[in-house]
């Protein structure tokens, strides 16, 4: 068997030229992929819309409607930071597909990764920060609901704060967030995850590193989750243009594979998502995004899943 990979060519829609939004590389991350030889086509899992009562599980029915009929008000639509489409309400429920696929793939192989999702500062009742429907709350309150879990352990090393992912579980003992971020970045106004770590401007892989040793080991076995889901945001690069941290790419491989190692050692299926990522050059970022994927084929492998 080998590592489970989901990708749909639905996970793009176009957006206008020039928008900050780097749309284009979600195909770009699949084709590296393949063409440096990490996965091979038939490797890849294609999700499936997922039924309106899913999102719904943490969503509001008049937020999701106003959406996905394009009825939602211009400040609304500011807020999300991406021009309303049918193209892309259609891309932003396949993703979330994707990630409800991707943490099913984990529980019954280990491990698996998205090539998109991470979108935690989506809300009950609105969407921020180019995040419209929560992925990563929505696939933990499906797999609750479906009875595959009961616990889930949401780690979220995003550069930004996981805000929409803490509000949303803020008061349920079964899901457990955990968010390293830099501290002066966005959100302005930062929610409480049940375990926050603000780091300061500049934090170089060491003391990254070092400081994410600290705290995983002892969570999980602490609150023993039947499910990890692993927000692997690469906006904590030193060439970030929205991260404010200074880790290299080298740093970013070793992240991921403390993390996952970390995790599928002592037992913990691990569902991964690519999280934020913005740099000028597409070329590099897609590559960072890649590390996920290819420390995950490392460990899968290492470990006979």
């Amino acid at each position: 068997m080998d590592l489970p990979l989901v990708y749909h060519s639905d996970y793009v829609a176009p957006l206008p030229e020039g928008h900050r939004f780097p749309m284009s590389k979600f195909n770009q991350l699949y084709e590296l992929l393949v063409a440096d030889g990490v996965a091979y086509s038939e490797q890849f899992h294609t999700p499936k819309l997922p039924p309106q009562e899913w999102i719904e599980q943490v969503h509001t029915s008049e937020y999701v409607q106003a959406y996905c009929e394009g009825t939602l008000d211009t400040k609304a639509q500011r807020r999300i930071g991406l021009p309303w489409s049918p193209a892309l309400v259609n891309r932003t429920r396949t993703a979330v597909g994707g990630t409800i696929l991707t943490a099913q793939l984990a529980l019954s192989q280990g491990l698996a990764c998205n090539t998109a999702g991470g979108t935690h500062h989506a809300f009950p009742d609105y969407g921020s920060g180019f995040c419209i429907f929560n992925d990563l709350a929505i696939a933990a309150r499906v797999l609750q609901q479906l009875n595959l879990v009961r616990k889930v352990l949401i780690v979220d090393l995003d550069v930004h704060q996981g805000d929409g992912t803490a509000f949303i579980f803020q008061d349920d003992p079964s899901v457990f967030t955990f968010s390293m971020h830099c501290e002066v970045n966005f959100p302005g106004t930062k929610q409480k995850s049940n375990l926050d770590v603000p780091l300061p401007v500049g934090m170089e892989d060491d003391a990254y590193l070092q400081t994410l040793a600290e705290y995983l080991p002892n969570l999980l076995s602490e609150f023993q989750p039947d499910l990890v889901l692993y927000d692997a945001g690469v906006d904590t690069h030193a060439g970030d243009r929205l991260g404010k941290l200074a880790l290299t790419d080298t740093g970013i491989f070793r992240r991921e594979m403390q993390v996952l190692s970390t995790c599928v050692a002592a037992g913990y299926p691990i569902a991964c998502v690519i999280g934020g990522g913005y740099a000028d050059d597409l070329k590099s970022l897609v590559y960072r995004h890649s590390l996920v994927h290819r420390a995950a084929s490392e460990v899968y492998h290492q470990n006979r899943l």
